[in-house]
């Protein structure tokens, strides 16, 4: 196995997409093989939950609940990484004859650390290949005091987590669709945001988990609307996806969260569920305004951390930390 850096190129980007597609499947439940049923079981008939003929595929380490990002946001993720930390944040794995087999892609903000992505395809696991991409990863992070992650809810990524020295706390996630009638109107005023609002987005993000998301700005304006909130009492942000996805909400108080997050389900399209990801314990505020929105609340994975405490509030991006 080889291990190159990512290039800031279409194919580059476009082979981060292919592994990610391979890698990310829907869970799927336990099926074992037929040959470990009892005999007179497994005819291949098939139940609720597929055929017992299929052989036993365990879940995918790192299968979200939802579908990835589309292909061209992928490649576009992809290379917004490489251009903000071209030296040593990106790895690509191949085998010996050059066919790419894993991928992994960190970033460093400020003294703050994330793994944005660590994907290796179904038929290169159990040989070492997430291990090695790990490695490079954490040692592109070595210098940084704080490190914060999303981990999703499957054995082999709270391992890889727990390998990346941060501590794993528990989260919720809200979803649902939303409704209107029951949410009390906003407390003050949150407004449409932009690039002109870098500044405070920056400052935001200091106070909270220690480092700017800086460039990540620029990406994240480009596929959600940015909800701001400004006044005496402080400041915060939310931004928010057309799928009806919170993707990031940062305040300096848990009033304001409050605020941006009713103002933020008060503005997903009717007949769009909402979703509010990856919500430890501190997160409370949160919790309270999607149950009154009348979104479930499920445990989902945990937010890992590495020199810090859960930021509250704060509801972090599931790529970028």
């Amino acid at each position: 196995m080889l291990l190159r850096p990512l290039r800031d190129t279409a194919e580059d980007a476009e082979t981060v997409t292919r592994i990610v597609a391979a890698a990310v499947r829907p869970h799927e439940p336990y099926r074992p093989h037929a040959g470990a049923l009892p005999p007179g079981t497994g005819t291949g008939t098939g139940t609720a939950t597929g055929t017992y003929d299929d052989p036993y595929e365990p879940p995918d380490p790192f299968a979200a609940y939802d579908p990835p990002p589309p292909a061209d946001r992928l490649r576009e993720t992809a290379r917004h990484l490489v251009r903000t930390d071209p030296l040593g944040g990106g790895w690509l794995a191949q085998t010996a004859d050059g066919r790419p087999v894993g991928v992994a892609q960190s970033a460093k903000r400020e003294g703050t650390w994330t793994l944005a992505l660590l994907a290796v395809v179904p038929e290169a696991r159990g040989g070492g290949v997430g291990t090695a991409l790990l490695g490079r990863a954490a040692e592109y992070g070595r210098g940084c005091l704080r490190g914060v992650l999303c981990c999703p809810q499957q054995p082999a990524a709270v391992r890889v987590c727990r390998r990346a020295g941060l501590a794993l706390h528990p989260a919720m996630r809200l979803r649902g669709g939303v409704d209107k009638a029951r949410l009390a109107a906003p407390d003050g005023a949150v407004v449409r945001g932009g690039a002109a609002q870098r500044d405070l987005l920056d400052s935001v993000d200091r106070g909270l988990r220690g480092g700017a998301h800086r460039a990540d700005h620029d990406l994240l304006l480009r596929h959600h609307t940015l909800l701001v909130t400004d006044d005496l009492a402080g400041s915060g942000y939310c931004y928010l996806g057309a799928d009806g996805t919170v993707e990031l909400l940062a305040a300096t108080s848990r009033r304001l969260a409050t605020r941006l997050l009713t103002a933020a389900l008060l503005a997903v399209p009717d007949g769009t569920p909402a979703h509010v990801p990856y919500l430890t314990a501190d997160q409370q505020w949160a919790l309270d305004v999607g149950l009154a929105a009348g979104l479930d609340a499920v445990a989902a994975g945990f937010v890992g951390l590495r020199g810090m405490r859960p930021p509250a509030p704060y509801v972090p991006s599931r790529v970028l930390g």
